[in-house]
C-alpha cells in the first residue's frame, strides 16, 4: 500500500498516475471532494495524514505551503506502518531539514523530492523529480518515482533538492516575466504576437515560455497553464530568502520578484501564473492575443 497526501492540481494527477500503474493507494486531502474523485480511480479513503501513515509503508505528499508540509510530517511521524516519507512539495531547504530531523527521530527515512513540469507533466508522467536524502531511500523509492517522471538524485544532504528546485523556479519565473515584457513591447510597437513567437522560437531568444506557455495559455487568452501565481511568488520568495542567507547579490532576482509581487497584488494568488502578462498589458494599453 502506498500513501498519498495532498490531491491538488499537482497531487491529484500524480496519484492518478500511480494508480494507473497498478499501485494500491490510500489517500487524504483536506477537501473531501478531492478524495471522492480519487476513490473513482480505486484509491482508498483515509480520514487524516496519521491514518495514511498507519496503513502505508511509503507515504508521498504534495502540499501547497511550508506550514502544511511541517504539519503533515508531524502527523505522519506517529504512523504505525510508515518507513519512508517522500515530500514532493516545494518548501525550501530549512523546512526539508526540519522534516528530516522530525521523521528521522522515529526511524522514518525522508526524501525531499520537489517536482518540475507542471500539471501536464504530472498527468503524462514526465516530471523532473529532484531528490535528496539517504541514498538507500532513493534507491527504494526510485521505481515509484519512475512512474511520475525522471527522478534525479541531487545529494544526500537534506534540503539540497529544495535548493535545486528554487533555482529551477527562479529561472522559470524569470523567463516567463521576460517573455511577457518583450512580447508586450513588440505589440506596442506594432508587431504581430504570433510572428514574434515564431521568430523567438527559431532563434536564440527561445524560452519555455515562448515555446509552450504563450501558445497554450496566453495567445488564446485562457490563462490556464496550471500553476498558480501564489505558488510562484512563494517559490521566488524562498529563493530570495536562501540567497540572502548565503550573502549573495540579487539584482536580477529582486527585479523579477517585483514583477511577481505586482502580479499577485493585481491578479490574486489563485490566478494562473501566465497572468503576469496582464499587468504589463495594463501598463502598455495593449492586449496579447492571437489564439
Amino acid at each position: 500500500m502506498i500513501g498519498f497526501i495532498g490531491l491538488g492540481n499537482m497531487g491529484f494527477p500524480m496519484a492518478h498516475r500511480l494508480a494507473a500503474a497498478g499501485r494500491e493507494l490510500v489517500v487524504y486531502d483536506t477537501r473531501s471532494e478531492a478524495v471522492d474523485r480519487a476513490t473513482e480511480f480505486g484509491a482508498h479513503r483515509a480520514a487524516s495524514p496519521r491514518e495514511v501513515a498507519d496503513r502505508a509503508e511509503i507515504v508521498l505528499a504534495s502540499l501547497p505551503s511550508l506550514q502544511a508540509s511541517e504539519t503533515v510530517a508531524a502527523e505522519v511521524v506517529g504512523g504505525a506502518e510508515v518507513r519512508l516519507f517522500i515530500d514532493l512539495s516545494t518548501v525550501g531547504s530549512d523546512v526539508a531539514q526540519r522534516n528530516h530531523t522530525t521523521l528521522g527521530a522515529k526511524g522514518i527515512a525522508a526524501l525531499d523530492a520537489p517536482v518540475s513540469g507542471g500539471v501536464g507533466g504530472a498527468a503524462a508522467g514526465t516530471l523532473a523529480v529532484m531528490v535528496s536524502g539517504p541514498r538507500h531511500a532513493f534507491e527504494t523509492a526510485k521505481p515509484l518515482l519512475d512512474e511520475l517522471g525522471r527522478p534525479i538524485f541531487v545529494d544526500e544532504l537534506p534540503g539540497a533538492a529544495q535548493t535545486m528546485k528554487l533555482i529551477n523556479n527562479l529561472m522559470a519565473a524569470t523567463t516567463l516575466a521576460a517573455t511577457a515584457e518583450v512580447v508586450v513591447m513588440g505589440i506596442k510597437a506594432g508587431l504581430d504576437p504570433k510572428v514574434m513567437l515564431e521568430v523567438l522560437n527559431a532563434g536564440s531568444g527561445a524560452t519555455h515560455a515562448s515555446r509552450d506557455k504563450f501558445p497554450k495559455a496566453v495567445l488564446p487568452r485562457t490563462f490556464d497553464y496550471g500553476f498558480a501565481t501564489g505558488l510562484m511568488v512563494k517559490d521566488v520568495r524562498l529563493y530570495l530568502d536562501q540567497a540572502r542567507a548565503l550573502g549573495l547579490p540579487m539584482q536580477l532576482a529582486d527585479a523579477v520578484a517585483g514583477m511577481w509581487e505586482s502580479t499577485l497584488r493585481d491578479e490574486g494568488a489563485e490566478s494562473d501564473f501566465t497572468s503576469i502578462v496582464k499587468v504589463l498589458e495594463k501598463a502598455a494599453g495593449v492586449t496579447v492575443s492571437g489564439g
